[in-house]
Protein backbone atom coordinates (compact mmCIF):
# COMPACT_ATOMS: atom_id res chain seq x y z
CA UNK A 1 0.00 0.00 0.00
CA UNK A 2 1.63 3.56 -1.05
CA UNK A 3 1.66 6.20 1.41
CA UNK A 4 -0.86 7.85 -0.77
CA UNK A 5 -3.51 5.71 -0.08
CA UNK A 6 -6.59 7.77 1.37
CA UNK A 7 -9.04 5.79 3.58
CA UNK A 8 -12.70 5.70 1.94
CA UNK A 9 -14.98 8.25 4.42
CA UNK A 10 -18.63 6.85 4.79
CA UNK A 11 -21.12 9.44 2.87
CA UNK A 12 -24.41 10.99 4.43
CA UNK A 13 -27.60 9.85 3.67
CA UNK A 14 -29.99 12.20 1.17
CA UNK A 15 -32.84 13.78 3.06
CA UNK A 16 -35.85 14.35 1.27
CA UNK A 17 -38.18 17.14 2.13
CA UNK A 18 -41.62 16.26 2.41
CA UNK A 19 -44.34 17.82 1.05
CA UNK A 20 -45.42 19.89 3.73
CA UNK A 21 -49.15 20.75 2.83
CA UNK A 22 -50.01 17.52 0.50
CA UNK A 23 -49.76 15.38 3.99
CA UNK A 24 -50.95 18.39 5.63
CA UNK A 25 -54.24 18.00 3.86
CA UNK A 26 -54.09 14.41 4.16
CA UNK A 27 -54.14 15.06 7.92
CA UNK A 28 -57.41 17.23 7.59
CA UNK A 29 -58.98 14.75 5.80
CA UNK A 30 -58.44 12.09 7.76
CA UNK A 31 -59.43 14.48 11.08
CA UNK A 32 -62.83 14.93 9.13
CA UNK A 33 -63.08 11.08 8.67
CA UNK A 34 -62.87 10.43 12.63
CA UNK A 35 -65.27 13.44 13.71
CA UNK A 36 -67.80 11.61 11.38
CA UNK A 37 -66.64 8.37 12.25
CA UNK A 38 -66.99 8.85 16.20
CA UNK A 39 -70.72 11.01 15.08
CA UNK A 40 -72.07 7.84 13.56
CA UNK A 41 -71.01 5.78 16.04
CA UNK A 42 -72.69 7.55 18.41
CA UNK A 43 -75.40 8.15 16.72
CA UNK A 44 -76.38 4.89 16.83
CA UNK A 45 -75.52 4.30 20.40
CA UNK A 46 -77.98 7.94 21.57
CA UNK A 47 -79.40 9.28 18.75
CA UNK A 48 -80.34 7.56 15.25
CA UNK A 49 -81.06 10.89 14.04
CA UNK A 50 -78.14 12.51 15.03
CA UNK A 51 -75.58 11.79 11.64
CA UNK A 52 -73.88 15.28 10.92
CA UNK A 53 -74.20 14.22 7.13
CA UNK A 54 -77.67 13.75 6.98
CA UNK A 55 -78.52 16.69 9.13
CA UNK A 56 -76.52 18.78 6.59
CA UNK A 57 -77.45 17.21 3.94
CA UNK A 58 -81.31 17.80 5.22
CA UNK A 59 -80.62 21.36 5.98
CA UNK A 60 -79.16 22.01 2.54
CA UNK A 61 -82.24 20.75 0.90
CA UNK A 62 -84.00 23.23 3.28
CA UNK A 63 -82.28 26.42 2.10
CA UNK A 64 -82.00 25.63 -1.71
CA UNK A 65 -83.62 27.83 -3.75
CA UNK A 66 -86.44 26.23 -5.38
CA UNK A 67 -84.48 27.10 -9.27
CA UNK A 68 -81.79 24.61 -8.03
CA UNK A 69 -84.18 22.35 -6.70
CA UNK A 70 -86.37 22.01 -10.25
CA UNK A 71 -82.33 21.66 -11.75
CA UNK A 72 -81.55 18.97 -9.38
CA UNK A 73 -84.56 17.05 -10.25
CA UNK A 74 -83.86 17.70 -14.07
CA UNK A 75 -80.72 16.92 -14.05
CA UNK A 76 -80.40 13.67 -11.45
CA UNK A 77 -84.17 12.40 -11.51
CA UNK A 78 -84.65 10.27 -8.14
CA UNK A 79 -80.95 10.34 -7.98
CA UNK A 80 -80.63 13.52 -6.75
CA UNK A 81 -80.22 12.55 -3.24
CA UNK A 82 -77.63 10.68 -4.47
CA UNK A 83 -76.12 13.21 -6.24
CA UNK A 84 -76.36 16.15 -3.20
CA UNK A 85 -74.82 13.45 -0.91
CA UNK A 86 -71.85 13.26 -2.79
CA UNK A 87 -71.58 16.92 -3.54
CA UNK A 88 -71.56 17.16 0.29
CA UNK A 89 -69.06 14.64 0.82
CA UNK A 90 -66.75 16.37 -1.88
CA UNK A 91 -66.94 19.79 -0.31
CA UNK A 92 -66.18 18.40 3.08
CA UNK A 93 -63.13 16.55 2.08
CA UNK A 94 -61.68 20.04 0.21
CA UNK A 95 -63.00 22.26 3.49
CA UNK A 96 -61.33 19.72 5.64
CA UNK A 97 -58.21 19.40 3.42
CA UNK A 98 -57.97 23.16 3.64
CA UNK A 99 -58.27 23.12 7.53
CA UNK A 100 -54.67 20.63 7.60
CA UNK A 101 -52.83 23.29 5.37
CA UNK A 102 -54.34 26.14 7.59
CA UNK A 103 -53.16 24.33 11.30
CA UNK A 104 -49.62 23.61 10.03
CA UNK A 105 -48.95 26.73 8.46
CA UNK A 106 -51.21 29.38 11.28
CA UNK A 107 -51.54 27.30 14.54
CA UNK A 108 -54.78 26.72 16.06
CA UNK A 109 -56.81 28.48 12.72
CA UNK A 110 -57.58 24.87 11.73
CA UNK A 111 -58.71 23.22 14.34
CA UNK A 112 -60.85 26.13 14.66
CA UNK A 113 -62.47 25.78 11.30
CA UNK A 114 -62.64 21.93 12.03
CA UNK A 115 -64.81 23.28 15.55
CA UNK A 116 -66.79 25.70 13.51
CA UNK A 117 -67.67 23.13 11.07
CA UNK A 118 -68.99 20.88 13.74
CA UNK A 119 -70.67 23.63 15.48
CA UNK A 120 -72.62 24.23 12.19
CA UNK A 121 -73.27 20.49 12.00
CA UNK A 122 -74.71 20.63 15.75
CA UNK A 123 -76.72 23.31 14.97
CA UNK A 124 -78.09 21.45 11.85
CA UNK A 125 -79.20 18.71 13.81
CA UNK A 126 -80.71 20.28 16.72
CA UNK A 127 -83.30 22.68 14.25
CA UNK A 128 -84.23 19.33 12.67
CA UNK A 129 -87.85 18.37 13.54
CA UNK A 130 -86.95 15.04 14.95
CA UNK A 131 -84.18 16.25 17.27
CA UNK A 132 -83.96 14.25 20.52
CA UNK A 133 -82.65 15.60 23.99
CA UNK A 134 -79.05 13.40 23.56
CA UNK A 135 -78.73 15.12 19.51
CA UNK A 136 -76.38 17.37 20.50
CA UNK A 137 -74.15 14.77 21.81
CA UNK A 138 -73.15 12.82 18.52
CA UNK A 139 -71.74 16.14 16.62
CA UNK A 140 -69.85 17.65 19.66
CA UNK A 141 -67.85 14.79 20.38
CA UNK A 142 -67.16 13.99 16.85
CA UNK A 143 -66.00 17.23 16.82
CA UNK A 144 -63.36 17.10 19.76
CA UNK A 145 -62.64 13.59 18.59
CA UNK A 146 -61.27 15.53 15.23
CA UNK A 147 -60.08 18.36 16.88
CA UNK A 148 -57.66 15.70 18.71
CA UNK A 149 -56.83 13.58 16.08
CA UNK A 150 -55.54 16.84 13.80
CA UNK A 151 -53.66 18.68 16.94
CA UNK A 152 -51.40 14.61 16.97
CA UNK A 153 -51.42 14.17 13.19
CA UNK A 154 -50.16 18.12 12.53
CA UNK A 155 -47.63 17.83 15.05
CA UNK A 156 -46.43 14.59 14.15
CA UNK A 157 -46.13 16.74 10.44
CA UNK A 158 -44.15 19.22 12.22
CA UNK A 159 -41.92 17.33 13.91
CA UNK A 160 -40.90 15.46 10.75
CA UNK A 161 -40.55 18.48 8.84
CA UNK A 162 -38.10 20.07 11.20
CA UNK A 163 -36.14 17.15 11.27
CA UNK A 164 -35.69 16.86 7.70
CA UNK A 165 -34.87 20.65 7.31
CA UNK A 166 -32.45 20.93 10.11
CA UNK A 167 -28.88 21.18 9.70
CA UNK A 168 -27.28 18.29 9.59
CA UNK A 169 -30.54 16.25 9.37
CA UNK A 170 -29.88 12.49 11.00
CA UNK A 171 -31.78 10.30 8.68
CA UNK A 172 -32.73 7.81 10.95
CA UNK A 173 -34.39 10.27 12.61
CA UNK A 174 -36.22 11.90 10.18
CA UNK A 175 -37.49 8.38 8.88
CA UNK A 176 -38.78 7.48 12.09
CA UNK A 177 -40.81 11.14 12.49
CA UNK A 178 -42.15 10.04 8.87
CA UNK A 179 -43.00 6.54 9.59
CA UNK A 180 -44.93 7.81 12.60
CA UNK A 181 -46.68 10.55 10.68
CA UNK A 182 -48.00 7.24 8.14
CA UNK A 183 -48.56 4.84 10.70
CA UNK A 184 -50.96 7.41 12.86
CA UNK A 185 -52.34 8.49 9.47
CA UNK A 186 -52.90 5.28 8.40
CA UNK A 187 -54.66 3.66 11.74
CA UNK A 188 -56.78 6.36 12.18
CA UNK A 189 -57.85 6.55 8.63
CA UNK A 190 -58.74 2.65 8.44
CA UNK A 191 -60.58 3.22 11.98
CA UNK A 192 -62.28 5.95 10.77
CA UNK A 193 -63.29 4.29 7.86
CA UNK A 194 -64.51 0.91 9.33
CA UNK A 195 -66.31 2.35 12.29
CA UNK A 196 -67.72 5.20 10.41
CA UNK A 197 -69.24 2.50 7.92
CA UNK A 198 -70.17 0.12 10.52
CA UNK A 199 -71.86 2.27 12.23
CA UNK A 200 -73.81 3.72 9.26
CA UNK A 201 -74.67 -0.09 8.21
CA UNK A 202 -75.28 -0.75 12.15
CA UNK A 203 -77.95 2.11 11.65
CA UNK A 204 -79.85 1.00 9.02
CA UNK A 205 -79.62 -2.28 10.73
CA UNK A 206 -81.04 -1.42 14.61
CA UNK A 207 -83.56 1.36 12.76
CA UNK A 208 -84.94 -1.40 10.03
CA UNK A 209 -88.54 -2.71 10.35
CA UNK A 210 -87.97 -5.49 7.06
CA UNK A 211 -89.08 -8.11 9.63
CA UNK A 212 -92.35 -5.96 10.80
CA UNK A 213 -93.13 -5.59 7.05
CA UNK A 214 -92.80 -9.24 5.70
CA UNK A 215 -94.61 -10.34 8.72
CA UNK A 216 -97.40 -7.44 8.37
CA UNK A 217 -100.59 -9.58 7.61
CA UNK A 218 -103.63 -7.04 6.57
CA UNK A 219 -107.18 -8.08 6.06
CA UNK A 220 -108.46 -8.57 2.87
CA UNK A 221 -109.95 -5.37 1.30
CA UNK A 222 -113.74 -4.92 1.88
CA UNK A 223 -113.99 -3.96 -1.94
CA UNK A 224 -111.59 -4.59 -5.03
CA UNK A 225 -110.62 -2.43 -7.86
CA UNK A 226 -112.31 -3.86 -11.52
CA UNK A 227 -110.25 -3.00 -13.94
CA UNK A 228 -112.38 -3.41 -17.18
CA UNK A 229 -111.86 -4.45 -20.74
CA UNK A 230 -110.03 -2.08 -22.60
CA UNK A 231 -108.81 -0.67 -19.97
CA UNK A 232 -105.14 -1.79 -21.61
CA UNK A 233 -104.01 -0.70 -25.18
CA UNK A 234 -101.77 -3.41 -26.85
CA UNK A 235 -99.06 -1.09 -27.69
CA UNK A 236 -95.04 -1.84 -27.81
CA UNK A 237 -93.67 1.23 -25.93
CA UNK A 238 -96.92 2.12 -23.93
CA UNK A 239 -97.02 3.29 -20.72
CA UNK A 240 -98.45 0.03 -18.31
CA UNK A 241 -102.23 1.05 -16.60
CA UNK A 242 -100.75 0.11 -13.54
CA UNK A 243 -97.09 1.35 -12.82
CA UNK A 244 -94.98 -1.39 -11.06
CA UNK A 245 -94.25 -0.56 -7.51
CA UNK A 246 -90.18 -0.82 -8.41
CA UNK A 247 -90.47 1.52 -10.87
CA UNK A 248 -92.66 4.26 -9.45
CA UNK A 249 -91.25 7.71 -9.20
CA UNK A 250 -90.15 8.76 -5.97
CA UNK A 251 -89.75 12.44 -5.03
CA UNK A 252 -89.48 13.98 -1.65
CA UNK A 253 -87.06 15.68 0.88
CA UNK A 254 -85.78 12.57 2.83
CA UNK A 255 -82.37 11.93 2.08
CA UNK A 256 -82.38 8.51 4.19
CA UNK A 257 -85.68 6.77 4.17
CA UNK A 258 -87.38 6.66 7.38
CA UNK A 259 -88.16 3.24 8.90
CA UNK A 260 -91.25 3.39 11.11
CA UNK A 261 -92.58 0.83 12.91
CA UNK A 262 -96.09 -0.08 12.91
CA UNK A 263 -96.09 -1.79 16.34
CA UNK A 264 -95.10 1.83 17.42
CA UNK A 265 -96.41 4.36 14.73
CA UNK A 266 -99.32 6.43 16.15
CA UNK A 267 -101.61 9.18 14.40
CA UNK A 268 -102.33 12.30 16.25
CA UNK A 269 -105.23 14.53 15.11
CA UNK A 270 -105.63 18.07 16.69
CA UNK A 271 -106.27 21.34 16.11
CA UNK A 272 -109.34 22.51 15.12
CA UNK A 273 -111.18 19.25 16.38
CA UNK A 274 -113.19 18.98 19.25
CA UNK A 275 -110.93 16.49 20.43
CA UNK A 276 -107.30 15.46 19.92
CA UNK A 277 -107.05 11.75 18.92
CA UNK A 278 -104.50 9.49 18.76
CA UNK A 279 -104.92 6.31 16.70
CA UNK A 280 -102.31 3.33 16.29
CA UNK A 281 -101.68 1.26 13.14
CA UNK A 282 -103.99 -1.70 14.28
CA UNK A 283 -106.99 0.82 15.12
CA UNK A 284 -106.32 2.29 11.73
CA UNK A 285 -106.51 -0.98 10.09
CA UNK A 286 -109.42 -2.11 12.08
CA UNK A 287 -111.51 0.44 10.44
CA UNK A 288 -111.62 -1.48 7.32
CA UNK A 289 -110.10 -1.37 4.11
CA UNK A 290 -110.93 -0.90 0.32
CA UNK A 291 -108.98 -0.87 -3.08
CA UNK A 292 -108.94 2.23 -5.19
CA UNK A 293 -107.80 3.48 -8.50
CA UNK A 294 -105.47 6.86 -8.13
CA UNK A 295 -102.69 8.06 -10.18
CA UNK A 296 -100.29 10.54 -8.47
CA UNK A 297 -98.18 13.33 -9.92
CA UNK A 298 -95.41 15.14 -8.88
CA UNK A 299 -95.36 19.28 -9.53
CA UNK A 300 -92.00 18.65 -10.48
CA UNK A 301 -93.09 16.67 -13.84
CA UNK A 302 -92.32 18.68 -16.91
CA UNK A 303 -94.65 18.37 -19.47
CA UNK A 304 -93.85 14.93 -21.05
CA UNK A 305 -92.32 13.97 -18.17
CA UNK A 306 -92.31 10.57 -15.79
CA UNK A 307 -93.15 11.68 -12.52
CA UNK A 308 -96.32 10.63 -12.40
CA UNK A 309 -97.66 6.93 -11.92
CA UNK A 310 -100.73 5.09 -11.48
CA UNK A 311 -101.15 2.40 -8.75
CA UNK A 312 -104.12 0.26 -6.41
CA UNK A 313 -103.60 1.92 -3.29
CA UNK A 314 -105.47 -0.05 -0.20
CA UNK A 315 -106.30 2.15 2.62
CA UNK A 316 -109.48 4.27 4.87
CA UNK A 317 -111.21 7.66 4.04
CA UNK A 318 -109.06 10.01 5.79
CA UNK A 319 -113.08 11.95 5.90
CA UNK A 320 -113.78 9.10 8.85
CA UNK A 321 -111.13 9.46 10.78
CA UNK A 322 -111.45 13.02 10.72
CA UNK A 323 -115.18 12.54 11.63
CA UNK A 324 -113.94 10.97 14.77
CA UNK A 325 -112.04 13.86 15.78
CA UNK A 326 -114.91 16.60 14.79
CA UNK A 327 -113.86 18.93 12.63
CA UNK A 328 -114.84 22.48 14.02
CA UNK A 329 -116.38 25.30 11.96
CA UNK A 330 -113.77 27.96 10.54
CA UNK A 331 -111.57 25.52 9.60
CA UNK A 332 -110.18 24.62 5.97
CA UNK A 333 -106.82 23.11 5.32
CA UNK A 334 -104.72 20.49 7.18
CA UNK A 335 -101.62 20.76 8.14
CA UNK A 336 -100.05 17.11 7.56
CA UNK A 337 -96.72 16.18 9.31
CA UNK A 338 -94.12 13.31 8.40
CA UNK A 339 -92.49 11.73 10.92
CA UNK A 340 -89.15 13.52 9.57
CA UNK A 341 -91.13 17.09 10.06
CA UNK A 342 -92.15 17.29 6.47
CA UNK A 343 -95.38 19.42 6.10
CA UNK A 344 -98.15 19.89 3.35
CA UNK A 345 -101.24 21.90 3.02
CA UNK A 346 -104.33 20.24 2.34
CA UNK A 347 -107.51 21.82 1.51
CA UNK A 348 -109.62 20.22 4.23
CA UNK A 349 -112.51 19.78 1.34
CA UNK A 350 -110.38 17.24 -0.65
CA UNK A 351 -110.05 15.32 2.67
CA UNK A 352 -113.83 15.45 3.73
CA UNK A 353 -115.70 14.98 0.50
CA UNK A 354 -117.80 12.06 0.34
CA UNK A 355 -116.92 11.67 -3.74
CA UNK A 356 -113.59 12.24 -4.03
CA UNK A 357 -111.52 9.22 -1.99
CA UNK A 358 -108.67 10.78 -0.18
CA UNK A 359 -107.17 7.86 1.84
CA UNK A 360 -104.53 6.81 4.46
CA UNK A 361 -102.89 3.92 2.50
CA UNK A 362 -101.59 0.71 3.61
CA UNK A 363 -101.19 -1.20 1.00
CA UNK A 364 -99.58 0.00 -2.79
CA UNK A 365 -100.50 -2.49 -5.63
CA UNK A 366 -101.29 -5.43 -3.45
CA UNK A 367 -98.29 -5.34 -0.82
CA UNK A 368 -97.47 -3.30 2.54
CA UNK A 369 -96.35 0.15 1.35
CA UNK A 370 -92.21 0.05 0.52
CA UNK A 371 -90.14 2.00 2.50
CA UNK A 372 -89.88 4.51 -0.06
CA UNK A 373 -93.39 4.74 -0.65
CA UNK A 374 -94.12 5.93 2.85
CA UNK A 375 -94.46 2.25 4.92
CA UNK A 376 -96.36 1.75 7.11
CA UNK A 377 -99.03 4.98 6.17
CA UNK A 378 -99.06 7.57 3.69
CA UNK A 379 -101.53 9.44 2.42
CA UNK A 380 -103.42 9.54 -0.94
CA UNK A 381 -105.49 12.19 -2.18
CA UNK A 382 -106.83 12.44 -6.08
CA UNK A 383 -106.57 15.32 -7.70
CA UNK A 384 -103.92 17.36 -5.81
CA UNK A 385 -99.75 17.33 -6.54
CA UNK A 386 -98.18 15.51 -4.21
CA UNK A 387 -96.64 18.49 -2.41
CA UNK A 388 -100.08 19.58 -0.87
CA UNK A 389 -101.08 15.72 -0.50
CA UNK A 390 -99.31 13.24 -0.63
CA UNK A 391 -97.14 13.09 2.83
CA UNK A 392 -95.52 9.79 3.21
CA UNK A 393 -94.63 8.20 6.81
CA UNK A 394 -97.46 10.31 7.72
CA UNK A 395 -98.01 11.00 11.70
CA UNK A 396 -99.70 13.76 12.29
CA UNK A 397 -102.84 16.04 10.64
CA UNK A 398 -103.58 19.50 12.37
CA UNK A 399 -106.98 20.70 11.27
CA UNK A 400 -106.00 24.36 10.89
CA UNK A 401 -106.74 27.37 8.23
CA UNK A 402 -104.07 28.70 5.20
CA UNK A 403 -104.23 31.99 7.23
CA UNK A 404 -102.67 30.54 9.95
CA UNK A 405 -100.41 27.61 9.24
CA UNK A 406 -98.34 27.13 5.91
CA UNK A 407 -96.43 24.05 4.36
CA UNK A 408 -92.92 22.88 4.00
CA UNK A 409 -93.16 24.27 0.00
CA UNK A 410 -95.17 26.99 0.52
CA UNK A 411 -92.36 30.01 1.72
CA UNK A 412 -90.06 28.21 -1.07
CA UNK A 413 -92.11 29.87 -3.82
CA UNK A 414 -94.72 27.00 -4.23
CA UNK A 415 -98.65 27.38 -4.02
CA UNK A 416 -100.19 26.57 -1.01
CA UNK A 417 -102.54 25.21 -3.19
CA UNK A 418 -102.22 22.94 -6.07
CA UNK A 419 -105.10 21.22 -7.97
CA UNK A 420 -103.36 18.78 -10.50
CA UNK A 421 -103.07 20.10 -14.28
CA UNK A 422 -104.72 18.20 -16.81
CA UNK A 423 -101.69 16.68 -18.98
CA UNK A 424 -101.09 14.44 -22.00
CA UNK A 425 -97.57 13.23 -23.46
CA UNK A 426 -96.46 10.57 -26.32
CA UNK A 427 -94.46 7.58 -25.01
CA UNK A 428 -93.98 6.20 -28.48
CA UNK A 429 -92.54 6.98 -31.02
CA UNK A 430 -89.91 7.64 -28.64
CA UNK A 431 -87.68 11.13 -29.22
CA UNK A 432 -84.30 10.40 -30.99
CA UNK A 433 -86.13 6.83 -31.87
CA UNK A 434 -86.53 7.00 -35.92
CA UNK A 435 -89.12 4.85 -37.25
CA UNK A 436 -89.78 3.34 -40.20
CA UNK A 437 -92.23 4.39 -42.92
CA UNK A 438 -95.32 3.11 -42.60
CA UNK A 439 -98.30 2.51 -40.33
CA UNK A 440 -96.83 3.17 -36.67
CA UNK A 441 -98.89 3.61 -33.37
CA UNK A 442 -98.87 6.65 -32.00
CA UNK A 443 -99.35 6.45 -28.23
CA UNK A 444 -99.72 7.71 -24.45
CA UNK A 445 -101.15 8.52 -21.45
CA UNK A 446 -103.51 10.94 -20.37
CA UNK A 447 -104.81 12.23 -16.78
CA UNK A 448 -107.26 14.95 -15.80
CA UNK A 449 -107.55 14.14 -11.92
CA UNK A 450 -110.15 13.57 -10.72
CA UNK A 451 -112.46 14.93 -13.50
CA UNK A 452 -111.20 12.11 -15.63
CA UNK A 453 -110.42 12.16 -19.69
CA UNK A 454 -113.01 12.46 -22.15
CA UNK A 455 -110.78 12.38 -25.46
CA UNK A 456 -107.40 12.96 -26.75
CA UNK A 457 -106.37 14.73 -29.69
CA UNK A 458 -103.17 14.06 -32.26
CA UNK A 459 -101.87 16.68 -34.76
CA UNK A 460 -99.00 15.93 -37.68
CA UNK A 461 -96.96 18.60 -37.89
CA UNK A 462 -99.16 21.53 -38.47
CA UNK A 463 -102.46 18.94 -40.25
CA UNK A 464 -105.62 18.63 -38.79
CA UNK A 465 -106.41 17.35 -35.31
CA UNK A 466 -107.29 13.09 -35.11
CA UNK A 467 -108.91 11.75 -32.42
CA UNK A 468 -107.02 9.14 -30.77
CA UNK A 469 -108.45 4.99 -29.75
CA UNK A 470 -108.86 5.97 -25.51
CA UNK A 471 -108.36 2.73 -23.30
CA UNK A 472 -111.79 2.39 -20.92
CA UNK A 473 -110.62 4.32 -17.83
CA UNK A 474 -110.54 2.41 -14.42
CA UNK A 475 -112.19 5.25 -12.95
CA UNK A 476 -112.14 9.18 -13.05
CA UNK A 477 -108.59 9.64 -10.65
CA UNK A 478 -106.28 7.62 -13.09
CA UNK A 479 -105.34 8.46 -15.96
CA UNK A 480 -106.12 6.62 -19.35
CA UNK A 481 -104.10 5.22 -22.26
CA UNK A 482 -104.31 6.72 -25.94
CA UNK A 483 -103.49 5.13 -29.48
CA UNK A 484 -104.03 6.44 -33.16
CA UNK A 485 -102.45 4.71 -36.06
CA UNK A 486 -100.55 6.42 -38.23
CA UNK A 487 -99.43 6.58 -41.60
CA UNK A 488 -95.96 7.89 -41.66
CA UNK A 489 -94.11 9.30 -44.37
CA UNK A 490 -90.31 9.55 -44.42
CA UNK A 491 -88.94 12.54 -42.93
CA UNK A 492 -88.98 14.32 -39.68
CA UNK A 493 -92.56 15.23 -38.43
CA UNK A 494 -93.70 16.93 -35.34
CA UNK A 495 -96.28 15.28 -32.73
CA UNK A 496 -98.39 17.14 -31.12
CA UNK A 497 -100.95 15.72 -28.30
CA UNK A 498 -103.27 17.74 -26.20
CA UNK A 499 -106.39 15.99 -23.72
CA UNK A 500 -110.12 17.24 -23.22
CA UNK A 501 -111.42 15.90 -19.61
CA UNK A 502 -115.00 14.74 -18.99
CA UNK A 503 -116.49 18.41 -18.40
CA UNK A 504 -115.28 19.78 -21.80
CA UNK A 505 -112.07 21.34 -20.77
CA UNK A 506 -109.47 21.40 -23.48
CA UNK A 507 -105.54 21.03 -22.19
CA UNK A 508 -104.18 24.23 -21.49
CA UNK A 509 -101.73 25.10 -24.52
CA UNK A 510 -100.00 27.80 -23.17
CA UNK A 511 -96.35 26.75 -21.69
CA UNK A 512 -96.00 27.45 -17.91
CA UNK A 513 -92.78 26.26 -15.47
CA UNK A 514 -93.24 23.46 -12.99
CA UNK A 515 -93.69 26.53 -9.98
CA UNK A 516 -95.84 27.63 -8.42
CA UNK A 517 -98.12 25.10 -9.42
CA UNK A 518 -97.45 22.78 -12.23
CA UNK A 519 -96.44 22.69 -15.81
CA UNK A 520 -99.00 23.51 -18.84
CA UNK A 521 -98.28 22.90 -22.81
CA UNK A 522 -98.82 20.64 -25.27
CA UNK A 523 -96.07 18.44 -25.65
CA UNK A 524 -94.73 18.54 -29.16
CA UNK A 525 -92.56 15.70 -30.10
CA UNK A 526 -89.59 15.51 -33.27
CA UNK A 527 -90.38 12.19 -34.91
CA UNK A 528 -87.54 11.23 -37.56
CA UNK A 529 -89.44 8.81 -40.56
CA UNK A 530 -86.47 6.71 -42.72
Amino acid sequence: MTSDTVAERPTAKRVRRPHAWLWASLAGIVSAAALLAVAELLATLVARSASPVLAVGSFIVDIVPRPLKELAITLFGEADKIALLAGIGLGAAVASAVAGVLQYRFRPTGAILLGIGGALATAAILTRANAGALSFVPPVVGTVAGIVVLLLLVGRLRRWVAAATADGADANEVGMNRRGFFLMTGIVGAGAIVVGVGARILNATVASVSAARNALSLPAPRTTVTIPEGAMLDVDGLTPLITPNEDFYRVDTALTVPNVDPNTWSLTIDGMVDQQIEISFDQLVGMGLDEYGVTLTCVSNEVGGGLVGNAIWTGVPIRDVLRMAGVQSGADMVLSESVDGYTASTPLSALTDDNLDAIFAVEMNGEPLPFEHGFPVRMVVPGLYGYVSATKWVTKLTVTTFAQDEAYWTPRGYSAEAPIKMSSRVDTPKIGTPVAAGRVPIAGMAWAQPVGVKSVEVMIDSGEWQQATLSTPVNDSTWVQWMLEWDAEPGTHYITVRATDNDGNVQVQEQAPIAPNGSSGWQRTLVTVS
